[in-house]
């Protein structure tokens, strides 16, 4: 749609401006999935006329063949988000075998100035639902008090609509915290040692194993941010500590709970939610009276969505009314009386509901009786269900997360019920609004209410049926798995993540029950070695590797363990501990014993990936060498024709030669690199479990920055750096941000002298470490702020050794000791052996002693020996510090000239970066030999 920018579209209470897809409620934004903004959007383009099924299709969907089901789906979601047919209005409606016609009045209105709620802010807020109906006044309320009550928890039976209050509470905040809103559902957490781990997983905060409490109200301590937690009634003794710990150590905190009852927590403000409003049995009222009560508002809105041709008449008011006083006003048992009011009328739905549930005075309903209401309500819906509905209904309940229509019939297929018949039941369900429908932007999953959850799993395990059930929900969980690794290869990040990150709760729940001795342990052995994608793309390692650790115990033990599996779980427990703790005695026997098993197993690609890994390990540990010789082992095992395979033992090649310190090879086999995934287009950004997983591009390219820079181009090793890094973020994926922050754009910014970037790229190294768990480049990160952010760092001791030790070198020459010395002159520190002669040159004339002519002649025999070095290697940016420290030297002995003759030609190799300290440095200093020579 074509509007001038300052001009938008209102209808009803709303107001769109196409051109930025923003959809405002008021002052606050709407936000729809991408597909329904589109379908809203193509309907007021052509609003008062009737848009076919297939225009919409086309164009929502342009590049897709995709079912009247997806559209069908996608129109709901957005009549519920608008709240059509609320209060009489209508926005969509559908036309007989035609189609879909906008038919509200539309206005043109000037758009305001100002900056929405919404920019700039963080949260983890859901996409709303459903409009909310009769809470706004309890909404503004929490609103104003929750700058005074630090935590408020909103407590009401189950249905009452706690969730939906929440929500909209933390809505109507966004932009009110300035380190934003997080919202955690407890409801798929079953065990109260896990709180703090999800917790800190959503607040980007390392999890510390030893005190989690403490560590993370610590990390929580200078923040000002909300916290949303849904559904705590079964953590309650946890929740009440957390809270308490959190209002006492972080002081701009704010706790806004749900829970069935309240936490008992020092500190804690209980906010009751009452029934909606319904008036009294002995009320005589009119239409417009009757409305005014949020019960029947909900109640007839509903309707309208269950039944299109619902229409609320003057002669049907006092059964809707008396519906409403059955039901006690509660939201959820209203929408589940509402779903049937197409097939028993609303008659038919008061008769069916008197005498199952006891009609009460308005307004004296307790909690417990309010409880009572809605499981009637629950049990009244259950038994209105076909055979095949209920059995839908109660295996569905294994679910803890979003499930697609096929994963469902995995799940409900069994005795009583077949795959065919699962679609009618579930869109029965749904219908009968015991079933949630999420619509994301490419496909649409289902829910069920925590409420619901919990009554369906209930009777399950009443019909003895949820060993047998959970067993098929691990063997989904498997297969999806095992789709996931194919998918991987073709699947865009984005929807590749949209399609299997949905089921992270449901893969955590198969894994714990299957590994824990509850259920079949091959079923969560396999599911260990084959989720090894998912855990990676979302960069859980360090928790990967706990069920991973358990999955090979139980394969120890098994009667016939399958060696490919636990080839597979070694090298997925080398890279997690790799990530975790570095080269530790664990991650290097992870990676020999696969490696072993691979050779004994005649498993090329298992060797190929093993030996990858543990060269990996030895170059980040400094074992150069080592790397080195892996590196050519991966001629001698043969490729096999896998192209792959192939781009990856080239790029690993290049590792190897760079840092065994042969930069002009290294610099030859990365743009070969480089190009070759140019050329197939790179179709997969990692390796399929080869060596420690990284985007490729972002490897290589960090690979390629580290030897520009060494071979004299700042400036190109800055821009191919931040390559690199813009990659990683754009992907989003944590440890390849880690390892090309912490192996490339933080040092070379600041071997560039540009100490703003460098410590804002530290940072960034820092959170996205934290975040993911990935405490080697932590660590390290901690290293580099000793030099790159001084103020603020904070002394560490540590035992780092290897590759770590050498670039703290490169960036100040204090970090030099004798164990790198040993190594520069065993020609074991490859690429930083002449920054470490340089270095320790530099010391010695420091710390001159009773010799200082000998400690010279030492020193000035080290920086020679440095350069000679630097210019086998081809590393000319250390030939031009060494030169620039031995030119030094000179001018102090008054050898001007030979420092002049020394360093100017290195000086005139360089064709860039003449604003770097080094260069600047050199610059002057030949303006300062060239004025003694003069002299």
């Amino acid at each position: 749609m074509s509007l001038p920018p300052n001009q938008a579209l209102g209808f009803g209470p709303y107001r769109i401006q196409p051109g930025k897809r923003l959809l405002l409620e008021g002052e606050q934004p709407l936000r729809l999935g991408r597909r329904a903004m589109d379908i809203l959007l193509i309907l007021l383009a052509h609003a008062g006329d009737v848009v076919s099924k297939q225009q919409l299709i086309a164009g929502v969907w342009p590049d897709s063949v995709v079912e009247d089901i997806n559209l069908r789906v996608h129109m709901a979601a957005l009549r519920k988000a608008l709240g059509d047919g609320q209060g009489g209005q209508r926005y969509i409606v559908t036309v007989a075998q035609r189609g879909y016609s906008f038919v509200a009045p539309i206005r043109l209105q000037s758009i305001e100035q100002h900056t929405c709620a919404e920019t700039g802010t963080r949260h983890n807020l859901p996409l709303r639902r459903t409009r909310m109906i009769g809470r706004q006044p309890l909404v503004d309320s929490l609103i104003r008090q929750l700058p005074r009550q630090r935590c408020i928890t909103l407590v009401g039976p189950g249905g009452i609509g706690k969730t939906t209050v929440a929500l909209r509470v933390a809505e109507q905040m966004i932009g009110h915290y300035r380190d934003g809103i997080r919202l955690l559902d407890l409801s798929p957490i079953n065990d109260a040692r896990m709180i703090c781990s999800h917790l800190a997983a959503l607040l980007d905060v390392v999890p510390h194993d030893n005190d989690p409490l403490t560590h993370l109200v610590n990390a929580l301590r200078e923040r000002q941010m909300l916290l949303v937690i849904d559904n705590c009634e079964h953590l309650i003794d946890a929740m009440a500590l957390l809270s308490e710990s959190i209002l006492r150590g972080a002081p701009q905190v704010h706790i806004l709970a749900t829970s069935r009852e309240s936490l008992r927590a020092e500190g804690e403000y209980v906010q009751r939610l009452e029934s909606l409003d319904y008036p009294p049995p002995i009320a005589v009222l009119d239409r417009a009276q009757a409305l005014s009560f949020s019960a029947l508002q909900l109640f007839a809105e509903r309707a309208l969505a269950a039944h299109e041709g619902f229409e609320l008449s003057d002669a049907e008011l006092p059964d809707a009314l008396e519906i409403c006083r059955r039901l006690d006003g509660i939201p959820l048992a209203l929408e589940l009386a509402a779903a049937q009011v197409g097939e028993l009328g609303l008659q038919g739905l008061l008769s069916q509901l008197q005498g199952r549930l006891p009609v009460s005075a308005a307004g004296n309903q307790s909690s417990v009786e309010r409880h009572q209401t809605l499981r009637a309500t629950l049990d009244w819906s259950f038994n209105l269900l076909t055979d095949c509905e209920q059995t839908c209904l109660r295996r569905l309940g294994v679910f803890r997360g979003g499930f697609t229509l096929e994963s469902a019939a995995a799940v409900i297929g069994g005795q009583q019920i077949q795959p065919g018949e699962v679609f009618g039941s579930i869109t029965q369900l749904v219908a009968k609004s015991l079933l949630n429908v999420e619509v994301g932007d490419e496909e649409v999953f289902y829910r069920l209410l925590d409420t619901t959850r919990r009554y369906a799993l209930e009777k399950l395990e009443q019909g003895a049926e949820l060993a047998e059930t959970r067993e098929r929900h691990a063997e989904r969980c498997l297969a999806l798995m095992y789709q996931a690794q194919t998918d991987w290869e073709t699947t865009s990040t984005a929807l590749w993540i949209e399609r299997y990150a949905r089921g992270l709760e449901d893969l955590r729940a198969a894994l714990d029950w299957s590994l824990n001795g509850a259920g079949p342990n091959d079923v969560g052995i396999y599911l260990a070695a084959t989720s090894a994608p998912l855990w990676q793309e979302l960069s859980l390692l360090k928790e990967y590797g706990g069920y991973v650790r358990q999955a090979l115990a139980l394969l120890e033990n098994a009667a016939e363990p399958c060696p490919r599996v636990k080839i597979a779980l070694k090298l997925a427990l080398g890279s997690a501990c790799y990530h975790t703790w570095g080269g530790t005695p664990e991650t290097i026997a992870a990676f020999v014993d696969a490696h072993a098993l691979a050779q004994a197993y005649d498993d090329v690609a298992g060797q190929l990936r093993a030996v990858s890994g543990h060269m990996a390990v030895n170059l980040s540990c400094g074992h150069y060498r080592s790397a080195l010789e892996q590196s050519e082992q991966f001629d001698r095992l043969g490729l096999h024709g896998d192209p792959q395979l192939s781009l990856s033992t080239h790029r690993l090649r290049v590792l190897a030669l760079h840092y065994a310190g042969d930069q002009q090879q290294a610099r030859l086999h990365a743009e070969q690199v480089i190009q070759r995934m140019a050329q197939n287009g790179n179709p997969n950004r990692f390796t399929h479990g080869f060596g420690v997983q990284y985007d490729q591009s972002v490897a290589s390219l960090t690979v390629l920055a580290r030897v520009l820079w060494l071979q004299g181009f700042p400036e190109q090793a800055w821009r191919t750096a931040r390559q690199a890094l813009d990659i990683a973020v754009q992907i989003n994926h944590g440890t390849s941000i880690c390892y090309t922050l912490a192996l490339a754009s933080c040092l070379i910014a600041h071997y560039n002298g540009d100490p703003q970037n460098a410590r804002a790229l530290l940072q960034l190294l820092l959170e996205q470490a934290q975040k993911h768990s990935v405490l080697l480049f932590y660590r390290w990160a901690r290293q580099y702020a000793q030099v790159l952010d001084a103020d603020a760092a904070v002394p560490i001791a540590t035992d780092d050794s290897g590759l770590i030790r050498e670039i703290m070198v490169t960036l100040d020459s204090r970090f030099v000791d004798d164990a790198l010395l040993e190594r520069a002159h065993s020609g074991a520190a490859g690429w930083s052996t002449a920054e470490i002669l340089r270095a320790r040159a530099d010391r010695m004339l420091i710390e001159q002693s009773a010799c200082p002519d000998s400690s010279t002649r030492q020193a000035e025999k080290v920086l020679l020996q440095a350069l000679s070095v630097a210019q086998t290697q081809g590393a000319l940016a250390w030939e031009l510090r060494s030169a620039t420290s031995l030119a030094q030297l000179w001018q102090r002995q008054n050898r001007y000239r030979e420092a002049l003759e020394l360093l100017n030609p290195i000086y005139q190799r360089f064709t860039e970066g003449y604003a770097t300290p080094d260069l600047r440095k050199v610059r002057w200093l030949l303006d300062e030999l060239g004025r003694q020579l003069r002299a």
